[in-house]
C-alpha cells in the first residue's frame, strides 16, 4: 500500500451555533429520494455502542446483522483493529523460523490481512462498502491517530472508492453528535494524520519483529522487544538499581519548641556526639533571640483539567485502580455519554467552550451533593494553542440526570475524580499565609517555618468532593506572633534522627509521569505529545510488561509497586543503549508530528528506520557473560524424564526439547476450577505431584476444597485429575 497524497494539515473550525441546525438537516436531506433512487450514506464506527449511540439520534432503528439500517442510512463499526499487518510469514517462507541470517525484514510492498476473529464483521463492512445505494461513507472512528488508521485501513482492504466524510467528536451526547453530523469534513483532510499512523505502526512493526527476532536468537529464548515497552522497562530497572546502590546515611538534629506552639530545627549533624552537645546547651536556655522574620502571602493556583495519562495517575494514587482499569471505566463512562472522549493528551479547553463551562460546573456540582455557589473562572482552563485532536477531559452535562446507584463503583470513583477536577479547575486560589523564623540558641541557629491558611479556595471544594481519599495531611503549625530581636520563650528541646532514604519504587502513577515526561528535553516544544508512548497506549504498555513477565505487582490492595523481575533486569542489561533509551521515541514523536503538518515525506522517515534497523542487526552481538543473565530460572524435575523444568513467558517447560511436557500458565484444567497456574501451585505439583486447592467453583458456582494429582501421558504431556477431600 502506497502513502496516500500529502495534504495540507487538518485545521480546527469552531461551528457557528446559528447554523447548526440548518447544516444538520440539509445533511438528514441527503438521505431523501434523488432523481427516483434512494442514497444511502454509511457510517462507520470504531466500536458497536458507538454505533448505538449514533443510531439513536439518527433515528436508525432497523437491526441487522452486524449494522443498523434506517432513515437513509447505515450504521455499522469495526471492533477495533479489523485489518493488521501481516506476519513476517506472509514476505516468503523463510521467515517462517527465526534466523539472524534472515535479518532485516524490511517489507517493500506492505501486506495486511484480515484476523480469523474479525472475518464476519469486516465481510459486513465490505458489502455494505459496496452496495450500490450508498453513495458515501462517514469515517467515525474514534477521533485520534489510531481511529483514523482502523477506519483507512478497512476502507482501503475493502477496496472501495466512494467518498468519504470526517466525524470529529470530542463528546458522545446528542448535541455533540447532531452538531457534529452537521459539520463533516472531506477526509482529505487529514490524510496527513493517517499518514503519520501508518509511519508509526510500521516503524513499531519493523523494530519489534526485527529486534525480537535479533535478540532471541542471539541469547536462545524468546524475548519481546518494543520501542515503548523497552525503554519503559528499562527506566524501572535503573529505578531499582538506585534504590540497591543507595547507602542511607543517619543525620541527627535538635528540635525547640516554642511557648505558644511551633518548633524551629538546627542544621544536620553527621555525629551524634556533636548534636547532644547542642541539645545539652540548648536545655540550659529558657529563650532565644529572633533574628529573622519573613511574612508572605503565598497562593496556590488551581489545578489543570485532567488528560488521561494525569486521570490514571490519580486514580492510580488514591484509589489504587491500575491504568488500565481507569481506562475502561473512562471508556465505558464515555460511552454512557457521562464523560468527554477519554484519550486526550490535552489539559486545556477551546475559547468556543467558555460559555458552556458555568452550566456545566454547576451540573458536576449539583450531581455530587455540592450545594453552595462554585466560583467559575473559565480562563484559567483555556488555551486554544495546547488543544490538539481533543480538550481535557470534562464531565458532560448529563451528569445532572445520571442514576449513580446504576454505576459500577469503580465507574463513579473515577467520573467524581473528573467532576471534583473540573470544579477546581476553575476555582479559587488557595491562599496562606507563611512565616519563617530564624532564631539563635547556645550559639547555634535554627530555622522554622508556619503556615495559616487565609481561604481554602479550590482545597476546600477539592475536599468536599473527595473527602476521605485524600488522606489527612499535616500542615505546618502557626508560629509564636516575634517580631525580629525580640525573645521567644522555649518549652523544650530534642534529639531527632533521621537518615537519607533512596528513590521510592515506582507506583503506577510514578511510572506514569515518567513515562509521560521521558525525553521531554529532546521534543520539540510544540510536539503533539510528550515522552515516550501515549495517553492511550501507556496503560497497555505497562500492562504487556506484566503479562510478559518483565514487571510484577508488589503491595496492598491500594497501593501497589511495580518491580522489575529477575527476566526484566536481565533482558535490559543485555540492550543497546539505543533500544532501552527514550530519545529513540522522542526523534519518532517529532519526525511524525512533522509528517502530520506536511514538513516530511514520510518516505523519508522509514527510510531513516531501515537504516537504523539495518545497522543494529549487522553491528549487535551476544554480550559476554550473557548466558548467566539470560538463564531460565529452574523450578523443578521433569517428572517424564528427569530434565530441569523452567520458567518461561507462557509456562513451565522441561528443558529437553525431546520431551513435550510443559505446564502452561494459561490452563485450562485449572481456568475451570477457578484457579490458575503460577509459580507456587507448579512447584508443589513438580515436588509432590499433588496440590491442594482452597475454594475452587464448580460450573454452577459450587465452591469446595481438592487436590489435583498431576502424571503425565505415554508421550510426555501432562495429565490432571482431581482428588476430593473426604473421598467424594
Amino acid at each position: 500500500m502506497r502513502f496516500p497524497r500529502r495534504t495540507i494539515p487538518r485545521t480546527r473550525k469552531i461551528p457557528n451555533p446559528s447554523k447548526r441546525k440548518a447544516a444538520f438537516a440539509a445533511y438528514i436531506s441527503k438521505s431523501k429520494r434523488l432523481e427516483g433512487m434512494l442514497i444511502a450514506i454509511l457510517i462507520v464506527t470504531e466500536k458497536p455502542s458507538v454505533a448505538m449511540s449514533y443510531a439513536k439520534v439518527l433515528g436508525v432503528q432497523g437491526r441487522q446483522d452486524g449494522y443498523l439500517e434506517g432513515n437513509g442510512y447505515l450504521v455499522s463499526w469495526c471492533v477495533g483493529h479489523l485489518v493488521e499487518l501481516a506476519s513476517p510469514s506472509a514476505y516468503g517462507e523463510q521467515y517462517v523460523k527465526w534466523n539472524i541470517a534472515d535479518l532485516p525484514i524490511l517489507p517493500q510492498e506492505w501486506q495486511y490481512l484480515v484476523s480469523a476473529s474479525t472475518k464476519k464483521q469486516f465481510a459486513v463492512l465490505k458489502k455494505l462498502m459496496h452496495r450500490a445505494d450508498v453513495e458515501t461513507v462517514v469515517n467515525s472512528c474514534d477521533a485520534g491517530r489510531e481511529g483514523e488508521l482502523i477506519f483507512r485501513l478497512v476502507y482501503e482492504q475493502a477496496k472501495c472508492k466512494k467518498p468519504v466524510s470526517r466525524l470529529w467528536l470530542s463528546s458522545m451526547e446528542d448535541n455533540a453528535i447532531r452538531e457534529g453530523f452537521a459539520n463533516l469534513k472531506p477526509s482529505t483532510e487529514y490524510d496527513a494524520l493517517y499518514q503519520a499512523a501508518l509511519c508509526r505502526e510500521r516503524a513499531d512493526w519493523k523494530v519489534g519483529i526485527n529486534c525480537s527476532r535479533l535478540f532471541s536468537c542471539l541469547y536462545g529464548r524468546p524475548l519481546a522487544v518494543g520501542r515503548v515497552m523497552t525503554p519503559t522497562l528499562a527506566m524501572a530497572v535503573q529505578r531499582e538499581a538506585a534504590i540497591s546502590a543507595f547507602t542511607p546515611e543517619k543525620f541527627y538534629t535538635v528540635l525547640l519548641a516554642f511557648v505558644g506552639g511551633g518548633t524551629a530545627s538546627s542544621k544536620r549533624f553527621s555525629q551524634k556526639a556533636d548534636a547532644e552537645t547542642l541539645l545539652t546547651s540548648c536545655r540550659k536556655e529558657v529563650r532565644t533571640v529572633v533574628q529573622k522574620v519573613e511574612r508572605k502571602e503565598k497562593a496556590e493556583k488551581p489545578p489543570q483539567l485532567y488528560d488521561l495519562t494525569t486521570l490514571q495517575r490519580d486514580a492510580n494514587r488514591l484509589l489504587g485502580f491500575t491504568a488500565q482499569q481507569t481506562l475502561n471505566y473512562a471508556q465505558s463512562l464515555y460511552e454512557k455519554k457521562l464523560i468527554t472522549y477519554p484519550r486526550t493528551d490535552s489539559r486545556f479547553l477551546t475559547e468556543d467552550m467558555a460559555a458552556s463551562l458555568p452550566g456545566l460546573v454547576s451540573a458536576a456540582a449539583g450531581a455530587f451533593g455540592v450545594n453552595e455557589a462554585v466560583p467559575v473562572h473559565a480562563e484559567q482552563a483555556i488555551d486554544n494553542s495546547k488543544v490538539s485532536d481533543h480538550h481535557a477531559l470534562l464531565p458532560t452535562a448529563s451528569v445532572a440526570q445520571a442514576d449513580f446507584s446504576a454505576l459500577p463503583a469503580g465507574e463513579l470513583s473515577v467520573l467524581r475524580l473528573i467532576a471534583a477536577r473540573l470544579l477546581c479547575a476553575v476555582g479559587e486560589p488557595h491562599r496562606y499565609a507563611e512565616t519563617s523564623m530564624t532564631t539563635i540558641c547556645a550559639g547555634e541557629e535554627f530555622s522554622a517555618k508556619g503556615k495559616v491558611v487565609l481561604d481554602e479556595g479550590w482545597k476546600g471544594i477539592e475536599r468536599k468532593m473527595l473527602g476521605d481519599l485524600l488522606g489527612k495531611k499535616k500542615e505546618s503549625a502557626a508560629l509564636p506572633d516575634v517580631h525580629e530581636q525580640s525573645e521567644c520563650s522555649i518549652v523544650g528541646a530534642e534529639l531527632k534522627e533521621g537518615q537519607t532514604t533512596p528513590p521510592k519504587h515506582y507506583t503506577e502513577d510514578t511510572l506514569l509521569r515518567s513515562m509521560e515526561t521521558a525525553s521531554a528535553d529532546s521534543m520539540p516544544e510544540d510536539a503533539e505529545r510528550q515522552g515516550i508512548g501515549t495517553p492511550a497506549t501507556r496503560a497497555a504498555t505497562i500492562e504487556k510488561l506484566v503479562a510478559k513477565g518483565f514487571l510484577e505487582r508488589k503491595g496492598d490492595k491500594k497501593t501497589k509497586v511495580l518491580l522489575p523481575t529477575d527476566k526484566g533486569k536481565a533482558l535490559i542489561t543485555v540492550m543497546p543503549e539505543q533500544i532501552q533509551s527514550a530519545d529513540m521515541t522522542a526523534d519518532w514523536e517529532a519526525k511524525l508530528l512533522r509528517i502530520e503538518r506536511g514538513e516530511m515525506e514520510p518516505e523519508k522517515f522509514m527510510t531513516e528506520i531501515n537504516t537504523m534497523i539495518t545497522a543494529l542487526v549487522k553491528n549487535t552481538e551476544a554480550a559476554k557473560g550473557a548466558d548467566v543473565l539470560m538463564k531460565n530460572k529452574m523450578i523443578g524435575v521433569c517428572p517424564n524424564c528427569g530434565a530441569n523444568v523452567v520458567e518461561r513467558e507462557k509456562g513451565y517447560f522441561c528443558e529437553n526439547r525431546e520431551c513435550r511436557f510443559v505446564l502452561w500458565k494459561d490452563n485450562a484444567f485449572f481456568k475451570r476450577l477457578g484457579k490458575r497456574m503460577d509459580a507456587h501451585v507448579a512447584d508443589k505439583l513438580l515436588r509432590d505431584g499433588r496440590v491442594r486447592l482452597k475454594d475452587c467453583k464448580s460450573a454452577k458456582g459450587k465452591v469446595y476444597n481438592a487436590t489435583v494429582l498431576l502424571s503425565t501421558e505415554a508421550d510426555g504431556r501432562s495429565k490432571f485429575s482431581l482428588e476430593f477431600e473426604g473421598g467424594r
